[in-house]
């Protein structure tokens, strides 16, 4: 981890062997566990909150760059490629490869070693692929994470306070 575009909010967890490219941001509560076998987040890459990046000894977890890890996903030894979103609350399980410019729609589970080609939107449970070679999907997740690169250009300048609590007088 090196770099000065990363940002890692003080409630992630992030353990053992984690590679974080330039300008990724890892947010609150996520947890990066990399115990087993290797986690790489590539350049751009965000991990938002609640989301769990794990691994197995056989297979590592390996995020392409500009990708989105929506709130409350799970990935565990898989492969995204770059400019991808993995929607919220998403499983993606171990060995399963999604190709460069796809979208996993909220919810879905992607099973072990599926392989969803590259600019597809995948949904369900199982994810089934139900549209593809859609060059629109990679746009939506390279403006996804560009919204994502302005949120952590903004936190790593301060310009959010970590919490603001005031108390209600009139109840006390």
């Amino acid at each position: 981890m090196n770099g000065r575009t990363i940002y890692i909010d003080p409630a992630a967890v992030l353990i053992g062997h984690i590679s974080l490219a330039d300008g990724v941001s890892i947010w609150p509560c996520a947890v990066l566990r990399g115990d087993e076998n290797s986690i790489s987040v590539g350049r751009g890459s965000n991990v938002q909150d609640h989301a769990v990046l794990h691994v197995t000894k056989e297979y590592p977890t390996q995020i392409g760059e500009d990708v989105t890890i929506g709130h409350g996903a799970v990935i565990n030894g898989a492969d995204i490629g770059d400019r991808c979103i993995i929607g919220m609350n998403c499983t993606i399980i171990e060995g399963a490869k999604i190709g460069k410019g796809s979208i996993i729609g909220a919810g879905a589970v992607v099973t072990g070693r599926t392989v969803i080609p590259p600019r597809s939107l995948a949904i369900g449970v199982p994810a089934k692929v139900v549209r593809s070679d859609d060059p629109t999907l990679e746009e939506k997740a390279l403006a996804n994470a560009r919204n994502y690169h302005t949120l952590r250009d903004e936190f790593l300048a301060g310009r959010h306070p970590r919490a603001v609590v005031e108390t209600n007088k009139e109840h006390q």
